[in-house]
């Protein structure tokens, strides 16, 4: 187990997600990994397609990402509604199976991934919703003559700057080369 992974399960979890291991090892040594890493739903002695299936079940509780980083990974990768490959210590299908490839050995990069993924759903949010609201202030604006469709076309497109740059800022965390 590596020495970061009970914290970043620990943090995983106090983000409010569910962790669970699917592994091919045989039962008893998942169970010691998984115990000393954390983690208590585990899933031994799983082909790869049993990754897929136990993916699957994982579902009904809600969106599912899986991590993995070798070639066993690939069907979970691709069933899960995000793949996850550790991608320098991972295989080539593995990452080419993933939706994005975390290019350290660290786990500690999943904790910066989930953050940053909800600090970017916030973001597309907020725009979404000045967008509309641009829209909708200035769609009576138009249908009313108080302006001249050229002006409205101006205002739209000058306050759309702000929506751009507001999504400037998902970027502005993502700290070093590595992330």
């Amino acid at each position: 187990v590596r020495t970061e992974t009970p914290d970043v399960i620990a943090d995983l979890r106090s983000m409010g997600l569910h962790v669970a291991m699917l592994t091919g090892d045989n039962e008893r040594t998942a169970r010691a990994v998984g115990e000393a890493a954390g983690i208590d739903d585990i899933n031994a002695a799983l082909l790869p397609t049993d990754k897929a299936d136990v993916i699957e079940r994982l579902r009904h509780r809600g969106p599912v990402a899986m991590v993995g980083d070798g070639i066993n990974d690939a069907p979970a990768l691709v069933s899960a509604d995000i793949g996850i490959a550790m991608g320098a210590a991972g295989t080539d299908v593995a990452i080419e199976a993933a939706d994005v490839a975390i290019m350290g050995d660290s786990l500690i990069h999943l904790d910066d991934l989930v953050h940053h993924a909800r600090r970017t759903r916030t973001i597309m949010f907020q725009n979404l919703a000045f967008s509309g609201a641009i829209i909708v202030g200035l769609i009576p604006v138009a249908a009313f003559g108080l302006l001249g469709l050229g002006a409205v076309v101006a205002i739209h497109e000058v306050t759309e700057i702000a929506v751009i740059a507001n999504a400037l800022r998902a970027r502005r965390d993502l700290g070093g080369p590595d992330h």
